[in-house]
């Protein structure tokens, strides 16, 4: 698989980008408490700018994402911190196999997996019973997101996300919007509004 993070992994950890995982670290935060106890597993990891804030709180965070070079800037950050808690897992969610996960999180990554629904029935198979998840993404939008490398989706109707975790076998607990996101291409100026979605596995 090719990587299409190779040109951007050095420079993507921006203030922008900075701002806006905390603002979702800070929303998940206010709805979901982790325990000590947990084993968590990020979906889309990248430079580890959410998982690293979530790490101090749980037994362990498995990092995973399909980017190498992604993953290259984050264990360059684990080796200077010494931390022993983080496992790498390069490859799709689907490759991680335990039934053993205690809460599943994912920033602005969903958007860039083909089947949603078969990704969910994985999450129920690999997580405990009362396991929790957090995910954030954008709304619907009308594809300038990503305008110059098209992504599965542009954006998300919460709606039928939720269907799609209740078929799976998760009650979605909350779906709010926590942001509205500003991106400038070409001098024009678009907003995409960001939600997140809480749910727990039954």
């Amino acid at each position: 698989m090719k990587d299409a993070f190779v040109s951007k992994s050095v420079g993507w950890d921006s203030p922008d980008k900075i701002n806006m995982t905390n603002k979702f670290v800070a929303e998940l935060f206010s709805l979901v408490n982790p325990l000590p106890t947990w084993k968590t597993l990020e979906i889309g990891a990248g430079t580890g700018l959410v998982g690293l804030q979530i790490e101090p709180f749980v037994r362990k965070v498995v990092m995973e994402d399909v980017s190498k070079s992604m993953l290259g800037v984050l264990t360059k950050k684990l080796n200077e911190n010494n931390s022993n808690k983080v496992e790498i897992l390069h490859g799709e969610v689907f490759d991680y196999k335990k039934q053993d996960i205690d809460f599943v999180f994912s920033c602005m990554a969903f958007h860039h997996i083909p089947d949603i629904e078969s990704t969910l029935n994985h999450l129920y198979l690999i997580t405990n019973s009362g396991a929790w998840v957090a995910v954030g993404d954008l709304e619907v939008e009308d594809g300038s997101f990503h305008q110059f490398e098209p992504t599965p989706h542009n954006g998300f109707d919460t709606k039928v996300l939720s269907k799609q975790f209740a078929q799976a076998g998760f009650e979605v607990k909350q779906v709010k919007r926590y942001n509205i996101l500003a991106r400038t291409v070409d001098s024009i100026t678009r907003n995409y509004n960001q939600f997140i979605l809480i749910a727990k596995r039954k």
